[in-house]
């Protein structure tokens, strides 16, 4: 590999390994066209190993990509990729632009650290059914002082609970060994980073090879925010035909808004609280091949979503669950987003480079890197179903993904903190109505940069049907 990390020549590809082990087992051989890397990125700055992790998901996604190619019997994809463009990739909604202006996400203003009586609290308020919680638990108006005041009164732990259990978001601000030591932390801890569970015997569905490793599979998109919209638009942009589909209650966008969550496939509503809407989602899954789950787990198995009730209705599925707290222990059905477990794993601390104040990720890492290593997971289910049969369930978090950051010990940083990458070759122009441009998918294959399906879809608007 050329442009190897400061940190070390081999903790990029070590990284590398573990991802591969963990997704395909222990002692599997190496991908046969893993990608050619190139360039060097000094943008994401971290004391962790922030350049290295994003890199390596995306490498094993495309190496996945590269393996389920060969099972269908096509000719091999040359995969190449290059850091810069990871580095932007994992930052895509800091470059999703509209008539030239920032049309990515943004933290709402209570969405922060606050100082606690005995420590720091994360919360996230981004929506409001989130922020309405916050407010009543602390007992405040919507203000950003009146917050402050309240969670300075209070123990951090106190705050934590009492916000979770009003239906809100908050963490303690917690160091790797103290999270390791909470009964959640060492639940995750002992989580696969990509587990693997077969059900039943359905029989393998046979793809012919086509120009795209992914084309002619259907991905039911049950996912929001931003890691499973990043696993699936990834899986867009290898072939896939993505339908999302969202509950018309808790609306995720805009209804009509254009977004970097939605690169690469259609986007549709149906309430799976009513009957015909549960009918038409056993419809669509009824012609399925692929289903990424991104609600708490168990949130969906009243409707008949969960695991073994997809197995047995719809056989020779590729089932993908990404959660934020993991898939075991007490905080499983906790609501989480990627800053929040950032506060509550060690990566806060971490970052703050030794200073009193929390730090952060120089990206959403944990939403980029679970997502890509989810894409992989749903690659290498495709490719076990075509060649053994089955319904293949796999399951990635935002926790264990923070595991495996924090397994290094933190290092001084290099790089150039408000370094941007705005390089021409990462971008693509795209017709929405009015200029609109995106961060292109990661990656080339033979020779052709991997870029969005067009048009792009608004939030809601397409039909509920492949």
């Amino acid at each position: 590999m050329s442009g190897a990390s400061p940190r070390g020549a081999g903790v990029e590809q070590l990284l590398i390994d573990q991802a591969w082990s963990a997704l395909v087992g222990d002692g599997a051989p190496a991908a046969v066209d893993a990608p050619q890397m190139s360039g060097f990125d000094r943008s994401l700055v971290s004391h962790v190993a922030a350049r290295e992790i994003a890199t390596a998901c995306v490498a094993v996604a495309l190496s996945a990509a590269s393996e389920l190619q060969r099972a269908r019997g096509g000719t091999s994809l040359r995969p190449v990729l290059d850091r810069r463009h990871v580095a932007a990739a994992v930052r895509s909604e800091r470059y999703f632009r509209r008539q030239g202006g920032h049309a990515g996400a943004v933290f709402a203003p209570l969405s922060r650290f606050w100082r606690a009586a005995d420590g720091w609290v994360r919360t996230h308020a981004n929506y409001p059914w989130h922020r309405d919680a916050l407010l009543e638990t602390l007992g405040v108006g919507d203000d950003a002082a009146s917050v402050a005041a309240a969670i300075g009164r209070r123990p951090a732990i106190e705050v934590e609970e009492a916000v979770f259990a009003a239906g809100g978001v908050a963490a303690v601000v917690r160091s790797a060994t103290q999270w390791r030591a909470t009964p959640s932390g060492a639940a995750v801890h002992r989580e696969p980073l990509i587990s693997h569970r077969l059900l039943g015997d359905a029989a393998p569905r046979q793809r012919p090879a086509d120009e795209l490793p992914a084309a002619g599979v259907r991905v039911l998109d049950l996912t929001r925010v931003i890691a499973g919209p990043v696993c699936t638009r990834y899986l867009g942009a290898l072939g896939a035909d993505v339908l999302r589909v969202d509950p018309p209650n808790h609306i995720d966008l805009k209804p009509g808004e254009v977004a970097d969550t939605l690169l690469a496939k259609r986007s549709a509503m149906l309430d799976a609280r009513t009957e015909p809407g549960r009918a038409m989602l056993h419809e669509l899954l009824r012609e399925a091949d692929v289903v990424v789950l991104g609600y708490r787990p168990g949130a969906l198995d009243a409707f008949g979503l969960g695991e073994e009730g997809l197995a047995d209705r719809h056989p020779g599925l590729v089932i993908v669950s990404l959660a934020a707290w993991g898939h075991t222990g007490p905080w499983r059905t906790r609501r989480g987003f990627d800053s929040v477990v950032q506060a509550a794993t060690g990566i806060a601390v971490a970052e703050s480079g030794g200073r009193p104040e929390p730090g952060v990720l120089p990206c959403q890492l944990l939403d980029h890197g679970t997502g890509y290593l989810a894409c992989a997971a749903v690659l290498d289910g495709l490719r076990r179903q075509i060649t053994a049969g089955g319904t293949h369930v796999r399951h990635v978090s935002l926790a264990r993904t923070a595991a495996w950051i924090m397994e290094r010990d933190p290092e001084t940083p290099t790089g150039t903190a408000d370094a941007e990458n705005n390089d021409e070759r990462w971008l693509q122009h795209l017709d929405a109505g009015v200029p609109t441009t995106a961060v292109r998918p990661p990656g080339t294959v033979r020779s052709r940069p991997l870029a969005w399906k067009l048009p792009i879809s608004r939030y809601g608007l397409d039909d509920a049907r492949w």
